[in-house]
């Protein structure tokens, strides 16, 4: 579908308007993995695609713990759920947009190393 470039980023201050809370609030959030943030440019960002509703996408932290599991860093966690997978014919994060998250899920698992 898209690749991470093409993808709108939001700044810990967009989250703290977004989601009404605070700054530490959204820094536990990525702690709890909730949320997944990269540096880009040096400024810590999540893909909006991240959240739905005005809210962290629920299928979100269970899949990131399957990665986890399955070996996966948070670069290469964040690189699988923005990447096109051949298996879900879209990126995990837009299958799970979708409703797919066991099949997301179950493809993360194959690919523990």
């Amino acid at each position: 579908m898209s690749s991470s470039a093409d993808r709108e980023w939001l700044t810990v201050p967009d989250l703290v308007e977004m989601l009404g809370v605070s700054t530490s609030r959204v820094r536990r959030l990525f702690e709890d993995r909730i949320l997944l943030a990269e540096r880009r440019d040096g400024v810590l960002k999540v893909p909006a695609d991240f959240l739905k509703d005005g809210e962290p996408l629920h299928e979100l932290r269970g899949t990131l713990m399957v990665l986890a599991d399955a070996g996966f860093s948070d670069d290469e966690a964040m690189h699988w759920l923005l990447g096109e997978d051949d298996s879900l014919g879209a990126a995990p994060v837009d299958a799970l947009r979708q409703g797919r998250k066991s099949e997301v899920r179950r493809v993360a698992q194959s690919l523990a190393f």
